[in-house]
C-alpha cells in the first residue's frame, strides 16, 4: 500500500436515516437518535482525533467508514443501545434503539424481542423500496429520502439486497472501557513478548477485538483466552503437552500469537493481510492474496468466499479502531479509568518465540 494515497478523511459518524415509521406498532417502547442528537455527535468523543497511521498498519481510505463505526462500537454506544446497520455499507445506520430495562453482557427476553422485531421491520421496507423500484412504481416521499441517503454513503447499486444486509449491532463501550483497565496489567508484557520476537509492539492491542482481555473468554467456534486460540491453532504455535491449557495463560498464549503472526507476515507480507488472517486464517488469506493481490481494501471490497464474512471483512477495521481508541483513552474515555497494576514477570525470558515450528499454517 503506498502510504502517500493515504490522509485523513474527518468525521467520519455513520449517518442515522430517519424515516416515517408510520408501520411501527405504537407500543414499541423504542428511542431512536437522530445525527444532531447529543448522544451521537457531541463532545470530545464526537470530534474524532487524527487517525494514527504507521508503515505497519496503514489505513486505506476505503476502509475509513468500517474504522469509524467500530470506534463508535468500542466508544461511543452503550450495550444500552443496539444499532440497525447496513452489513455491507457501515456508514448506513439505520436507527440506534435505545434498549428497555436493566442492561447486562446478555439481552433480556424483551430486548431480544425488540430488536427482533426491529431488524423485521427494516428488512420489509427494504424489500418493499427493492421491489417498487424493480417495478418503476413511485415512491414516497419517506422512501425517496431512504433512497438518496443509502445512495449517498453506498454505491448506486446499494439499495439491491439491502434487506439482506440489514444487522444488528450492540454497543461495546462499557466492555471495551473495562477491557482498558485490565489491560494495564498485561499491555507492557505483551509489548515486550512483540519485540522480542522482532514484530511491532502495537499488536498487544490486538486482545480489545478478540476478547476485551477477558482472561475467561471462548468463542462459539471453540476458541479461549485473550487472545483466543483454538485448540488446532494452539496444537501449532503452543505447546499443549505442559499440564494444563496453555491457551487460557495471558502470557503463554502471547508468545503463540507471536509466532502466528511472525508466520502469517512471513508468508502474506503485510500486516493488514496478517491481522486478517487472525481470524480467516493464512491459507484463507493466500488464497485470497492469489486472486486480488495484497490490497487489503480490495479484497475487502470484492473478494467472494463464503467463509470471508462479516467478522473477516471488518477484523482488520477493528484493529485499527481498537488501536485508535486504546491510544488515546482520555478522548474518547473522559471520565477516566482505573487501570490494572503490571505485571511483574521474569518469564518473558524463558519462552523463545522461535523455539516451536511454525511452518503449518493455522485454520
Amino acid at each position: 500500500m503506498n502510504d502517500k494515497r493515504l490522509r485523513w478523511v474527518p468525521v467520519l459518524i455513520p449517518v442515522l436515516i430517519e424515516l416515517a415509521c408510520s408501520s411501527a406498532p405504537e407500543t414499541v417502547p423504542l428511542q431512536v437518535a437522530s445525527i444532531d442528537s447529543p448522544s451521537m455527535d457531541s463532545g470530545s468523543r464526537g470530534r474524532l482525533p487524527p487517525p494514527r497511521d504507521s508503515a505497519e498498519f496503514p489505513r486505506p481510505v476505503a476502509l475509513e467508514h468500517q474504522v469509524a463505526f467500530w470506534r463508535n462500537v468500542y466508544a461511543l454506544w452503550t450495550r444500552a443501545q443496539a444499532v440497525v446497520h447496513d452489513d455491507r455499507y457501515l456508514d448506513v445506520v439505520y436507527e440506534v434503539i435505545d434498549l428497555p430495562g436493566e442492561t447486562t453482557e446478555s439481552y433480556t427476553p424483551e430486548q431480544k424481542a425488540l430488536i427482533q422485531e426491529r431488524g423485521e421491520l427494516w428488512r420489509g421496507r427494504l424489500r418493499v423500496l427493492e421491489d417498487k423500484l424493480a417495478a418503476g412504481v413511485s415512491l414516497t416521499p419517506d422512501e425517496q429520502r431512504l433512497v438518496a441517503r443509502i445512495q449517498t454513503y453506498a454505491d448506486r447499486a446499494a439499495v439491491r439486497g439491502a434487506a439482506q444486509r440489514v444487522r444488528i449491532q450492540r454497543g461495546l463501550r462499557e466492555r471495551f472501557k473495562r477491557g482498558l483497565e485490565i489491560s494495564g496489567r498485561y499491555d507492557q508484557v505483551f509489548r515486550k513478548i512483540f519485540r522480542r520476537a522482532g514484530l511491532p509492539e502495537d499488536l498487544a492491542y490486538l486482545p480489545h477485538v478478540e476478547s476485551s482481555f477477558q482472561a475467561s473468554a471462548r468463542s462459539s467456534a471453540g476458541a479461549v483466552g485473550i487472545w483466543q486460540f483454538t485448540r488446532s491453532a494452539a496444537k501449532i504455535f503452543m505447546d499443549l503437552d505442559s499440564v494444563g491449557d496453555q491457551r487460557m495463560d495471558p502470557i503463554a498464549s502471547a508468545h503463540g500469537a507471536a509466532r502466528y503472526l511472525r508466520s502469517a507476515h512471513g508468508k502474506l507480507g503485510s500486516w493488514p493481510l496478517a491481522l486478517t488472517s487472525y481470524n480467516h486464517g493464512i491459507a484463507g488469506m493466500q488464497r485470497a492474496k492469489e486472486q486480488l493481490g495484497d490490497d487489503l481494501a480490495r479484497i475487502v471490497a470484492e473478494y467472494d468466499h463464503p467463509k470471508f464474512g462479516f467478522a473477516s471483512r471488518n477484523f482488520y477495521a477493528e484493529f485499527l479502531a481498537a488501536r485508535e481508541v486504546a491510544a488515546q483513552p482520555k478522548q474518547f474515555f473522559p471520565e477516566g479509568l482505573r487501570y490494572e497494576e503490571p505485571l511483574l514477570t521474569d518469564r518473558l525470558v524463558q519462552d523463545d518465540p522461535s523455539s516451536l515450528s511454525v511452518s503449518s499454517a493455522a485454520e
